[in-house]
């Protein structure tokens, strides 16, 4: 007979995933070659390969059939226009982001620092979306559905159309959303939930991507807008594999400063709409409530005292925005003074000091040089250079500034002032708010001659970054007068 022998089980084999860019290696390193992070590497079992449906999305049941085909069109042909319909939100500002709307069968992914109000949205928008008689199943996987049931009580949002589940297994939400027939999914949050087929932990790169796919074949075959919450990074960027972003049609971001009841949401992608459009909210005791005006709330606190203090008309999406720019300069007895700067690139604060000392002797660079985009914008436009150099001028001459006059201009290394896009919306939109005096490239004017013949105002050109000391004084002796309503100082 055989001696029986007890053989030792085979070892699973695991390899080492990146959490910020998805690559893999067979050992440990403290940092991953693909995308430079260090201490990203996470071991993971590998598992076997997944049926086929839970890689990709299908309109057909059927299509992973041996012998099924994809339905082809033609593009001669006119094909059904459901999809043409969008959903209201309820929130004019979340419309306008997305691009006009809620699209059917759209994959939407929303992320933001914790605690700014990514569910607080999400559920209001719910509440919206009842309102226009549409299915939303909201899924918790970070709440019990006492806790989802309380928040959107306070939040006044008690509709039959809304119906809330707390649940972290993929297989089951998909079963449930496949029951309910929902018009809009939401997911709180892509991080928690998992596929039981993958051993990997909740939050990692393959649960993520593998959640994603499935919810993407959701969205797309069965029709449904589906809406995640994505958790952010140190550096706020969306936690989870690259991939993440380029599967779903829209990103939105979700951005704001706890010392503000301010919200901003930004689209970051888009394929059913612009890019650059913004929507402000301002968090309330009953939740999240539309800005009507922001460039009125932005400027309500300016102070009386203007030195160095501007106005900058800038340019969100389609809307004009404005807002303060504080510039404050301070002599140092370091060799190398500081350059600080809030909601505006520090790189081109280094420039516009180079620019200020080259042409106007200003002596800045023996002064700390600080700006401040009041109200936790973030400023990205050149067009706001003139706005910080007026600041700038005026706190280092202690030189008080008209409190009418609103700037804008982009100025180069040689001193020029070049011309700004979307000069006329920047106007109409100062000009609304009483703003009387307008400081504009010399290269402007002949796009604004329709304009000018209906301003009541009077537009100061300026051609280089020289002339703003005298514009500045002349603007501050001559605030009261109306007329004429084009002046040129040079």
């Amino acid at each position: 007979m055989k001696k029986l022998v007890n053989e030792p089980m085979a070892k699973a084999k695991t390899h080492f995933v990146c959490q910020e860019c998805g690559s893999t290696y067979s050992k440990w390193s403290g940092q991953c070659r693909g995308c430079h992070q260090w201490n990203t590497l996470v071991e993971e079992t590998l598992t076997p390969t997944l049926k086929s449906g839970a890689r990709g999305w299908s309109v057909s049941e059927d299509s992973h059939q041996p012998g099924s085909r994809p339905k082809v069109h033609r593009l001669d042909r006119k094909l059904e226009q459901a999809n043409d319909q969008r959903h209201r939100t309820g929130f004019q500002e979340l419309d306008r982001v997305l691009g006009g709307g809620l699209v059917p069968g759209s994959f939407v992914l929303l992320g933001g620092d914790p605690g700014i109000g990514k569910s607080t949205l999400l559920l209001q928008m719910a509440g919206g979306l009842a309102k226009n008689k549409q299915h939303v199943l909201y899924i918790s996987g970070e709440e019990s559905v006492h806790q989802s049931a309380l928040r959107a009580q306070r939040l006044g949002i008690t509709s039959s159309q809304v119906e809330v589940a707390s649940e972290s297994l993929m297989e089951n939400i998909l079963s449930l959303t496949k029951d309910i027939r929902p018009d809009v999914l939401i997911v709180d949050s892509i991080q928690t939930v998992y596929l039981s087929e993958l051993t990997a932990a909740p939050g990692s790169v393959s649960q993520v991507r593998e959640c994603a796919a499935q919810l993407m074949a959701l969205a797309k075959g069965q029709n449904i807008a589906v809406f995640i919450i994505g958790h952010v990074t140190k550096d706020g960027n969306i936690a989870g594999p690259k991939t993440l972003a380029h599967m779903v049609d829209t990103v939105l971001s979700f951005e704001g400063d706890s010392s503000y009841q301010f919200r901003l949401l930004r689209a970051q992608k888009n394929r059913f709409g612009a890019t650059n459009e913004l929507g402000v909210f301002q968090m309330k005791t009953e939740g999240l409530a539309e800005v009507d005006n922001p460039s009125e709330m932005f400027l309500e606190e300016r102070g009386s005292d203007l030195m160095g203090s501007s106005v900058f008309a800038a340019m969100e999406g389609s809307r004009p925005l404005l807002c303060e720019i504080q510039g404050l300069t301070s002599s140092s007895p370091m060799a190398m003074p500081r350059r600080t700067s809030l909601g505006f690139d520090t790189n081109r604060v280094h420039l516009l000091v180079a620019v200020l000392d080259k042409h106007l002797d200003l002596g800045l660079s023996k002064c700390d040089v600080f700006v401040n985009v009041v109200g936790g914008l973030k400023i990205t436009e050149p067009a706001a250079d003139l706005a910080v150099a007026a600041a700038l001028i005026s706190t280092t001459n202690f030189q008080e500034m008209d409190g009418q006059t609103c700037f804008f201009g982009e100025i180069g290394l040689t001193g020029e002032v070049r011309r700004c896009q979307f000069a006329d919306e920047r106007i109409k939109e100062a000009e609304k708010l009483g703003f009387n005096h307008f400081v504009l490239p010399e290269s402007n004017k002949k796009h604004l001659t329709k304009l000018l013949s209906k301003l009541n105002g009077n537009v100061v050109w300026i051609k280089r970054v020289a002339q703003l000391p005298a514009i500045l004084k002349s603007l501050r002796q001559n605030n009261t007068s109306t007329k004429p309503k084009e002046r040129d100082l040079f």
